[in-house]
């Protein structure tokens, strides 16, 4: 009889929503670095999608040493967008993982507010709605100029990442952001690039554009939430990891809701669906241990 834990064991969830944060959570750090350590996994990623959680990372580690939190920043608005000063200082603060703008980015923004009063807002829209209300401006980003060229910011960042060796993900931003981000960033030495959930509506990549960045040197995440709450088709999530191959992604939760799964439940569950679909367990391993340590320089830990 299979243990499914077995198929955890050592992981890290790298796509983590905990509190303290201005979004309502399901637990705080505190909660979830006894839940990592009781699950058997080994870590989990931070997110905030308006500060860097360094800090907090730097906290639980010291309260809970079998428990290993990493901390990431979000490059929005609420640290000054593509901003090399707060990627610097997160550097140095022992950040491990950025995102690229994710509920400031304009790409997401245009899809999230498309003019459809029936659509489902994410939590963070109210946030951006509020502040409108107020008449504070969070300004959307792109990472491109007027002639679709990177920014010179970008290029002042990624040479940061590049020198602290942090995992670059591409966040919510488009396609053509995407590609001239994980192109310049191999360019500028950046070893370690993920592209953030692959499967979810806002940044959807055929088979085709996967495989295309991995020739660049990317791995591709594949999230619980996405699949969970019917985003995507679990179907379509198994065809995509088939084609790229386990050994091309990871797999995360994007959990943290208050009326969702807690996140090592739902990486154990995903784990297990996969399993119970054929998978098998040095496939699922290969995403949600070997792949996740080997982006964190802990391969050689287990």
């Amino acid at each position: 009889m299979m243990d499914y834990r077995e198929l955890i064991r050592g992981g890290y969830d790298l796509h983590v929503h905990s509190a303290p944060d201005v979004l309502p959570r399901k637990m705080d750090d505190i909660e979830m670095a006894q839940r990592i350590s009781a699950s058997g996994m080994s870590g989990y990623a931070i997110k905030s999608h308006y500060f860097c959680t360094s800090e907090r990372a730097e906290l639980i580690n010291k309260l809970y040493p079998e428990c290993d939190a990493v901390g990431t920043i979000t490059l929005n608005s609420s640290v000054g967008g593509i901003n090399p000063t707060a990627m610097e200082m997160a550097a140095r603060s022992g950040a491990k993982l950025v995102w690229f703008p994710t509920c400031d980015s304009a790409h997401e923004i245009a899809h999230v507010f498309n003019g459809d009063p029936n659509k489902k807002l994410p939590y963070w829209a109210q946030i951006i709605i509020q502040m409108k209300e107020a008449g504070i401006q969070a300004p959307t980003i792109t990472i491109l100029d007027e002639d679709g060229k990177l920014k010179a910011p970008v290029y002042e960042v990624l040479d940061i990442i590049a020198k602290y060796d942090i995992i670059l993900t591409t966040g919510h931003i488009s396609h053509e952001e995407a590609f001239a981000l994980v192109a310049a960033a191999k360019e500028r030495g950046v070893k370690k690039i993920v592209i953030t959930h692959v499967d979810f509506p806002t940044t959807f990549y055929s088979i085709d554009d996967q495989k295309r960045l991995v020739e660049m040197g990317a791995v591709m995440e594949h999230c619980y939430t996405t699949w969970a709450t019917g985003k995507v088709d679990f179907e379509v999530t198994k065809e995509q990891i088939r084609a790229v191959g386990p050994e091309n992604c990871i797999l995360a939760t994007d959990l943290g809701q208050k009326t969702a799964l807690y996140p090592d439940e739902g990486f154990l569950e995903f784990a297990r669906r996969l399993y119970d679909d054929g998978f098998t367990a040095d496939e699922i391993r290969t995403m949600t241990v070997k792949n996740p340590r080997r982006l964190l320089g802990k391969e050689e830990d287990i």
